[in-house]
């Protein structure tokens, strides 16, 4: 039997933060590229994507989240995967 005292405790605090995101219903393909998908139309999307994240009340929860987690996919927090990786490099704080 699991013994109850040595369990972690509540972890919802790590993701209620996504309950108020203004991507909730919107539908992953539009955070989220396909395979083969033609660079405008990625362009297109990616743009899209970065508009519902600019009115977000928890944009800076999100991007932490994936800048934490190291998100490979999709944009997160108003970030595409690219500016993800360059806000993450050592020397981005200095730019």
């Amino acid at each position: 039997m699991a013994r109850v005292s040595h369990l972690p405790g509540r972890a919802e605090h790590h993701w209620i933060w996504q309950a108020e995101a203004a991507c909730r219903g919107v539908g992953a393909d539009a955070f989220f590229h396909t395979e083969g998908e033609p660079r405008p139309d990625r362009a297109a999307r990616e743009e899209a994507a970065k508009a519902v994240c600019s009115a977000c009340p928890v944009r800076a929860r999100c991007l932490e989240h994936a800048l934490r987690v190291v998100e490979p996919y999709g944009v997160w927090g108003g970030l595409t995967e690219r500016e993800r990786q360059l806000a993450a490099r050592p020397d981005a704080a200095a730019a």
